[in-house]
């Protein structure tokens, strides 16, 4: 059964010191309250799980609750470099950070294998490229049928997921729509899972393309309006451009970003 409760109650009880979790959403619907809670709360040695390790990561990064990251893309959209990310990677600060780089079609082909209950996944996708090089994830398998070189993957199994949405019901039924990315891949791949909200109403209503992610696969569910800020939860928020504009000036020295930390915490 779903647990409706508040943000740091749901944090404390999805995620722990160890996890390998992942705070999914592309461009729109991203966690960040949930990841800021997620630093509140002082969590260490996290495996963290994404396709555009954006904004979000950097902070998490430089807050020090991160080990490894499984990515794909990073960076600060329309902007440049992460800079607590980098300097995790090339100077060990807060603490030494492993990578393990994907494809955004390996990283989406992982998930899609996790959720499906299956061991590996196999694409086209990483043929010809040097990934395998650098990645014990990437490896070349054969068809049996055709003799086909092709890659295999393996599933990408989470301890939790973390996803914001723009409702849930009073069931712990969520729903989500605009731009979807792997959210349900991400909370069907996981052990544990949180949603934060815009809202909780009586009745979830139809919304054209909405993806309706039922109670059962759902532990909690946190109400957090504007929880996706500073990207975007349609119907109920814009994107807030100027904030990544200037987290490339905040992120950019450690004192700096040691002052927006400390007031986060606050």
């Amino acid at each position: 059964m779903t647990v409706i409760t508040s943000l740091p109650d749901a944090v404390a009880l999805v995620v722990q010191d160890g996890d390998t979790v992942a705070f999914e959403g592309f461009t729109h619907l991203i966690p960040f309250a949930a990841g800021h809670e997620v630093i509140r709360q002082g969590r260490r040695d996290l495996t963290l799980v994404r396709m555009t390790p954006d904004v979000i990561y950097d902070q998490l990064i430089g807050a020090g609750c991160a080990r490894r990251l499984v990515f794909s893309w990073g960076g600060n959209p329309g902007v440049g470099s992460l800079h607590r990310f980098r300097d995790a990677v090339q100077h060990g600060w807060p603490a030494p950070l492993e990578i393990e780089e994907n494809s955004h079609a390996v990283m989406a082909n992982r998930y899609v294998a996790a959720a499906s209950g299956l061991p590996f996944a196999v694409l086209r996708g990483a043929v010809g490229t040097d990934l395998p090089a650098h990645s014990d994830s990437i490896r070349p398998i054969t068809c049996p049928f055709t003799g086909e070189e092709l890659t295999a993957v393996p599933a990408l199994r989470l301890d939790a997921a973390v996803v914001h949405a723009q409702r849930a019901d009073r069931e712990g039924n969520v729903q989500l729509w605009g731009i979807t990315g792997v959210q349900k891949e991400a909370v069907l791949s996981a052990t544990r899972s949180l949603v934060t909200v815009e809202e909780i109403v009586p009745v979830l209503e139809p919304v054209p393309g909405a993806v309706v992610l039922p109670s059962w696969v759902v532990d909690c569910v946190a109400l957090a309006p504007g929880g996706a800020h500073p990207s975007y939860a349609d119907g109920y928020s814009v994107r807030d451009n100027a904030f990544y504009q200037e987290w490339d000036a905040i992120s950019r020295d450690r004192a700096t970003f040691g002052e927006w930390l400390r007031e986060l915490q606050r």
